[in-house]
């Protein structure tokens, strides 16, 4: 009895996916070394690498699983891969919850997948003695409808597979209040509201720390997507002690007066969120700041290139528009923005490594969220992610956007492409001195993501939880 008194106690973290596009597990189990005192073991499929302090953390020990691929299978028979797929995530699942690591006090599980994490999951916690805790992201079957439709069979499959091997957990986390209330009258499962909030690692940063970054950024920062743009025309005027918006002088780093406005999205080019609003609203922002300014359709860009080398600045910035992230839809957008007819805004895509993400939302000077929720009861992190670095943000509204975005205070919502190019021209007007109301913006953003941090939400709300699920 002794021996189990002192036994140090452990969790298990279970991803059915990428661990570093998983933020919200990877602050979980850095709470749960470093605030709880466990040992901690992930198991997840591999991918991207996590955050540095993850990998270099002594009680966190990661376990990655192959991610399956039955492309060939899927093209005789969608129905047939989903089913095999899930009988060999399953084994795999099992084996390495089973044999490949210590028996852990508690897995604490991230939904959706739902399929079938849930059910290996609750088999081994049974197995093995351990307690089990879902952390609910979303519903796994409102995201499988976006492709199939609520009303096909598969999907209805999936919600009750989802609700009955949710309500067996031992305890439960959501993401927002509204989905605590669908999960406790509509599901009979008790759970408690975590927030999303930033690590500490994300924060405003300093001219030099963009500096710096936009230095090892440099290719790809001014290399155009497709024909030369506002961006890629200032290379031949490039050097080491320059980059895109900032030069070195004697030493000392300042911002170029002609800089762009720095605009930062990150997607996982998913059907959830519709990239095409904010390509809308790109083009409908150049066009209008060029009948603003008087310019005729036809002006030579040549022009225009030459009066941006030369320093000159004009009401309106160019926009520079930075997305980051992998998924299935990315090269069909790339290749929507080639198309594009651009003047004055330029796009670069890009996956970056887990420590240059936060500089690059630090460096930014507006953030756009295109998500809309498959359930319209989940909230985006990567707006958590901007607030942590004093960003404010533009996000498309849907049911319960506003428990996160505070309209006037840290941010603006919109509905169409129109709405959004409506505020790319209000926030921009006169950047970057003259822009009163984008800077108001910059302020509440920055009192949202100093208020309160992801350590503080999880000992208050999480800790408690684990402490009573494990007895």
């Amino acid at each position: 009895m002794a021996g189990e008194a002192e036994r140090r106690k452990r969790a298990a973290v279970v991803v059915l996916g990428d661990i570093g596009r998983s933020p919200r597990m990877q602050y979980h189990s850095l709470s749960l070394a470093s605030q709880a005192g466990m040992e901690v073991d992930i198991v997840a499929n591999g991918g991207s690498g996590p955050h540095l302090s993850l990998r270099e953390n002594p009680s966190i020990h990661i376990h990655e699983m192959k991610s399956v691929q039955l492309s060939g299978v899927s093209k005789i028979s969608g129905a047939l891969a989903l089913l095999l797929k899930a009988a060999i995530q399953f084994i795999m699942l099992i084996w390495f919850l089973c044999f490949k690591i210590p028996r852990p006090d508690v897995f604490i599980v991230q939904n959706p997948p739902s399929v079938p994490t849930l059910a290996a999951v609750k088999v081994v916690s049974w197995l093995r003695g351990a307690k089990f805790i879902v952390d609910w992201h979303n519903f796994g079957y409102t995201l499988l409808g976006l492709s199939h439709g609520r009303s096909n069979v598969i999907v209805k499959i999936y919600f009750w597979f989802e609700k009955h091997f949710g309500r067996m957990a031992d305890g439960a986390f959501c993401v927002t209040k509204a989905m605590q209330h669908e999960l406790s009258q509509n599901w009979g499962i008790k759970a408690t509201v975590l927030y999303d909030h930033s690590p500490e690692f994300f924060h405003p940063a300093s001219l030099t720390e963009k500096y710096e970054l936009f230095c090892r950024l440099g290719t790809s920062i001014c290399s155009a997507m497709g024909s030369a743009d506002c961006i890629s025309v200032e290379k031949e005027v490039e050097d080491k002690s320059t980059t895109v918006l900032t030069s070195k002088i004697d030493g000392g780093v300042f911002f170029k007066p002609n800089r762009p406005a720095l605009v930062m999205s990150s997607t996982s080019w998913t059907p959830d969120e519709d990239f095409s609003i904010l390509l809308e609203a790109a083009l409908m922002y150049d066009r209008r700041v060029a009948a603003t300014l008087g310019e005729e359709d036809s002006m030579d860009e040549g022009q225009l290139w030459i009066d941006i080398k030369s320093g000159k600045q004009f009401d309106y910035p160019r926009l520079l528009f930075i997305i980051t992230g992998k998924g299935p839809d990315r090269k069909k957008y790339e290749e929507q923005i080639k198309r594009l007819k651009l003047r004055r805004v330029a796009f670069r895509t890009m996956w970056l490594a887990s420590e240059d993400y936060p500089l690059l939302l630090g460096s930014a000077d507006l953030g756009v969220s295109l998500h809309t929720s498959s359930s319209g009861l989940d909230l985006p992190m990567k707006v958590v992610d901007m607030f942590g670095c004093g960003l404010p943000v533009c996000a498309a509204s849907f049911s319960c956007i506003e428990e996160l975005v505070k309209v006037n205070r840290n941010g603006l919502l919109f509905s169409t492409s129109s709405e959004l190019a409506d505020e790319l021209m209000m926030l921009f007007k006169g950047f970057p001195e003259e822009c009163d109301t984008l800077k108001s913006l910059n302020s509440g953003a920055l009192s949202t993501g100093s208020s309160s941090k992801w350590s503080t939400e999880w000992e208050t709300n999480a800790l408690p939880l684990v402490k009573q699920v494990i007895g």
